[in-house]
């Protein structure tokens, strides 16, 4: 259990932000509930108890009063391409942490290159990226690369029964792909590559009990932002499951339905991540249930771990840099089950 500290959730009537918001519950902090939409924050604050802040990021005053005497703020508000900015310039005016859930590429490359150096000087630490995509895919990256300091590659294989996409998940993508003019992006040469090429899919290895699986090649995702930032490995791809990458095409496929108390939907997820140098590999396989259910334990366990002095986090850090990829994986064992293979 934390220690009552009070953390500002921005986005807290979101799909992902109830799942964050109760997480903070569970582990002991005091959520205070903020985002741009006033109605929704006060009728959660009534379900709930909590303390609300409406702030808009339009309002750089809104958002210094929403963060005044808080411990730190989770952005669980998309698109990230829009909050992100000026919620980490409130962030640091009020000199305390930053984490966000952000799955888009450019508002993640955006926070590494404008941020970078103001965090530092600042002494802020700021965490994008802190969940299911970007900040699993680093964590058993950075874990699966063990003493290696060096690699040739990193393929980060998503194999979803489904994806039933949120709202927030819609509008987010369609930001992104309007920001890049409908280009496909990869991580190739050490660099960002955009091109119209056409996608391509391949089978992929799973492990049981999902196995062989089609994939979409190249359906790049935030670890192409979060790996290259702190591990020396020119080639990073990103694959997805067929099946999951029609769903979140199709314009009619429905939100996530809860099936538990938490929550949490019926999807399942498993992530094979491989890395090799020269001949040798070595992978690490996570696996759970409901990508947006998984993210608050993600997210909240690097918040503990910052506010603890239990990170290398001042400035931009992605997960893999600023934790011990290892134990951090360990610790959301009741989340998500881990294996790591080196051979």
């Amino acid at each position: 259990m934390e220690s009552g500290q009070t953390v500002v959730v921005y986005g807290a009537y979101g799909h992902t932000g109830r799942f964050v918001m109760a997480e903070l519950r569970v582990r002991g902090f005091r959520p205070v509930l903020s985002g741009r939409d006033a109605g929704k924050v006060k009728e959660l604050a009534y379900e709930t108890g909590l303390d609300a802040r409406p702030a808009s990021v339009d309002d750089p005053a809104s958002l210094d009063r929403a963060l005044a005497g808080a411990a730190a703020v989770i952005n669980c508000a998309g698109p990230f391409a829009v909050t992100a900015a000026p919620l980490i310039e409130a962030a640091l005016r009020a000199g305390l942490p930053y984490l966000d859930v952000a799955a888009e590429i450019e508002a993640n490359v955006d926070t590494f290159a404008h941020f970078a150096d103001r965090a530092r000087h600042a002494g802020v630490a700021i965490v994008p990226a802190m969940a299911f995509f970007g900040g699993l895919g680093d964590l058993l990256a950075s874990a699966a690369m063990g003493d290696w300091t060096v690699a040739d590659e990193a393929h980060i294989a998503y194999g979803l029964s489904d994806w039933h996409p949120t709202a927030g998940t819609r509008t987010a993508g369609a930001v992104s792909r309007q920001r890049r003019d409908g280009r496909r992006v990869r991580y190739t040469g050490g660099r960002l590559e955009y091109t119209n090429d056409a996608t391509q899919t391949q089978d992929w290895p799973f492990p049981q009990p999902l196995g062989p699986r089609p994939v979409i090649a190249e359906f790049t995702m935030a670890d192409v932002v979060t790996i290259p930032s702190h591990l020396t490995i020119p080639e990073v791809r990103t694959y997805m499951t067929v099946e999951a990458a029609r769903d979140i095409a199709a314009p009619d496929t429905p939100t996530p339905a809860a099936v538990d108390e938490r929550g949490r939907s019926a999807q399942t997820f498993l992530v094979d991540v491989l890395v090799r140098s020269g001949d040798a590999e070595r992978r690490a396989v996570a696996r759970g249930q409901d990508i947006y259910a998984v993210t608050a334990p993600l997210v909240v366990e690097a918040l503990g771990r910052v506010l603890g002095g239990r990170a290398d986090a001042v400035g931009v850090v992605s997960a893999g840099a600023a934790f011990d990829a290892a134990d951090f994986l360990g610790a959301l064992a009741p989340h998500i089950s881990l294996e790591l293979h080196q051979w």
